[in-house]
């Protein structure tokens, strides 16, 4: 038996003597794995062999929460931050990041069921002035506000700015974005507002998302084993079905039910060569 077959055999065998759970192996590990980037599986199962770090303070932009150690991703989507803070710079302000992955991504113990396979990162609509950057203590503690009257289905006029809206028209643009998640109500106000509403086709709505968007990039050339999604509709999204999530979520926010915490994402479903990931030092990929 070959060395790399031997390692394969007793990597997968590992894996039911140290389980992969949540909260058990992904969200302990302290660094990326060592070699090349690569995406394995799904956004919702999935991992990433060497991940690079978000540095916590850039060109118009601010990690917020590092104690989570959530601020790793593909090379791609490190770059897109960046490039998308510089814009924002240009105009005056900071965007506040808040998670993108883990150091090997996979699945996190609370807060999300996607962004593990480092390519998903929230950007709060907050921002702040292009001269300031927040104490450690304040990135750990500062609340991200909602943006909307959610019984009303509106924006919130009084906490709402163009300077939001600009930098969401920024990351929809941007070539390796493949869609970005927000409040319905927050795309319903912008299908009524925009008079071209070409850039809204990637802007899709999702549950939450009122304080910030979700940008998620599509599966990089070097990550063979990268599960991609459907192709969204060639269409701008502003329809029927929007209407009847916003109306879904004001007869929500009337008449809540009792909040159930889910179950934190499960790592059954992750592809056999994230344990190499996971437990070794190299990325591996299965013979």
């Amino acid at each position: 038996m070959s060395v790399q077959r031997w390692i394969s055999v007793f990597l997968l065998l590992l894996v039911n003597v140290l389980p992969v759970q949540a909260g058990n192996g992904w969200s302990t590990v302290a660094r990326p794995s060592v070699g090349a980037p690569e995406v394995i599986g799904s956004y919702a199962a999935g991992c990433i062999a060497g991940a690079a770090p978000l540095p916590l303070i850039g060109e118009g932009y601010q990690v917020m929460r590092p104690s989570r150690n959530r601020y790793y991703g593909h090379p791609r989507l490190i770059r897109f931050v960046e490039q998308l803070g510089q814009q924002v710079s240009a105009h005056g302000g900071r965007l506040l990041i808040g998670d993108l992955g883990q150091p090997r991504g996979g699945p996190m113990p609370n807060g999300h069921r996607s962004h593990q396979s480092g390519l998903d990162v929230d950007v709060w609509f907050l921002q702040q002035p292009r001269e300031r950057t927040l104490s450690p203590a304040d990135t750990e503690q500062i609340e991200m506000p909602s943006m909307i009257y959610a019984t009303k289905g509106t924006l919130n006029p009084a906490r709402w700015s163009p300077r939001y809206r600009d930098a969401l028209k920024l990351a929809a643009q941007a070539p390796d974005v493949e869609r970005i998640f927000v409040n319905a109500i927050i795309k319903q106000a912008l299908c009524e507002s925009e008079p071209d509403r070409r850039w809204l086709e990637k802007v899709r709505p999702w549950w939450g998302h009122d304080a910030h968007f979700h940008v998620r990039l599509a599966c990089p050339p070097d990550s063979e084993q990268c599960k991609a999604q459907k192709p969204l509709p060639m269409d701008d999204g502003c329809d029927a079905d929007l209407r009847h999530w916003v109306q879904d979520l004001v007869q929500a926010a009337r008449s809540p039910k009792p909040y159930r915490k889910p179950e934190p994402p499960s790592a059954d479903r992750l592809p056999a060569a994230c344990t190499a990931v996971l437990y070794g030092s190299t990325a591996w990929k299965a013979p």
